[in-house]
C-alpha cells in the first residue's frame, strides 16, 4: 500500500499530480504558497498599509518644510538629497513589521498548523520576507510619488532610478531577516516591536540618510559611515543622483549578502527551536 502526501496549496494545483516534484520545486512551491497566504492577509488589514505609509509621507513634509531650510547640502537641492534616505528609512522601519508578523504568528498557534503539514520548513520564513518585500516595492513607489510632488527629481536617468530602487529593496529583503530573528525571540508582537526600535534608532538616525555624516561628532562618524543603512543611502543617492557610486553600491551589496548569510540562517535556527 503506498500514501500520498498533500503538500501546501496541492488543493489548487492538483494535488497529488505534483507528487514528483523535486525538493527545491517543493520548497519555491510551499514559499509561493505562504507568499500569497501573506499577501491576502495584508489586503485584508488596509488599514495597516495606510499606517505604515503615513509616518514616511510625515518625515517627508516635516524635514522638507520645517527643518529644510536649516539644513544645507552643499551642491544639491536638500529635498533631492532627503528622499533617497528617506526610501531607505521606509523600507529599514518596515522590515519590524516581518518581525511582528512572525511573532503573532506563533502566539496564535499558526506556526505549528504549519508544521504539522508536509511543506518545506524554510516556506513559513521565505513566504513571510517575500510578501513584506512585495509591500515594500509597493511603499517605495508611492514615496517616489510624494517625493515627486515636493519637489524631488532624478538627476541622472531611468536605469539609475531602477537600479537604485532595486539596491534598496534587496538591502530591504536582508533587513527583514534581523527582525525575523527578533520576532522567532520575542515572546508577543508587542515585545518584538519594542525590542526592534533600540536596533533601528542608531542606524536610521546615525547615517547619512537625514544629514552628511560630516556634521556629525568625530566619533559618532566612525560608526555612521560604516554601517549598513549609510551605506544604502549613499548607493541610491549615486545612483538616482549621479556623483561616486560605483563604491557605495559594492559596499551596499556586500552588506546586503552579508546580513542575509548570518540571519537568514540564524532565524531558521531560531525558527526550528520556536516553533
Amino acid at each position: 500500500m503506498t500514501t500520498t502526501q498533500i503538500r501546501l496549496g496541492d488543493l489548487s494545483s492538483g494535488g497529488a499530480s505534483s507528487a514528483h516534484r523535486p525538493p527545491l520545486g517543493w520548497a519555491v512551491h510551499d514559499s509561493l504558497a505562504v507568499t500569497k497566504r501573506n499577501l491576502i492577509s495584508l489586503t485584508r488589514q488596509p488599514q495597516l498599509i495606510v499606517f505604515s505609509t503615513i509616518q514616511p509621507v510625515i518625515f517627508v513634509l516635516m524635514f522638507t518644510y520645517v527643518f529644510g531650510g536649516a539644513i544645507r547640502v552643499p551642491g544639491v537641492d536638500y529635498v533631492d538629497y532627503l528622499m533617497p534616505g528617506i526610501f531607505c528609512q521606509t523600507v529599514v522601519f518596515g522590515a519590524i513589521n516581518t518581525g511582528i508578523g512572525l511573532s503573532d504568528d506563533l502566539q496564535k498557534g499558526l506556526v505549528e498548523r504549519f508544521r504539522s503539514l508536509p511543506m518545506a520548513r524554510s516556506a513559513v520564513l521565505a513566504g513571510r520576507t517575500s510578501a513584506d518585500l512585495v509591500r515594500d516595492v509597493f511603499v517605495v513607489l508611492l514615496m517616489l510619488i510624494v517625493g515627486y510632488a515636493v519637489g524631488f527629481r532624478v538627476q541622472t536617468n531611468l536605469l539609475g532610478l531602477v537600479a537604485g530602487i532595486a539596491v534598496l529593496l534587496l538591502f530591504a529583503f536582508s533587513m527583514t531577516w534581523i527582525f525575523a530573528v527578533v520576532g522567532l525571540k520575542a515572546p508577543s508582537p508587542e515585545t518584538a516591536q519594542a525590542m526592534s526600535f533600540p536596533i533601528l534608532a542608531p542606524l536610521v538616525f546615525a547615517s547619512s540618510a537625514f544629514v552628511s555624516t560630516s556634521t556629525m561628532p568625530g566619533w559618532l562618524q566612525v560608526f555612521a559611515n560604516h554601517q549598513p543603512v549609510t551605506a544604502a543611502v549613499n548607493a541610491t543617492r549615486g545612483l538616482m543622483l549621479g556623483g561616486p557610486t560605483a563604491g557605495h553600491v559594492w559596499e551596499s551589496l556586500a552588506w546586503s549578502v552579508a546580513i542575509l548569510a548570518v540571519f537568514a540562517p540564524l532565524a531558521i535556527r531560531s525558527y526550528r527551536k520556536a516553533a
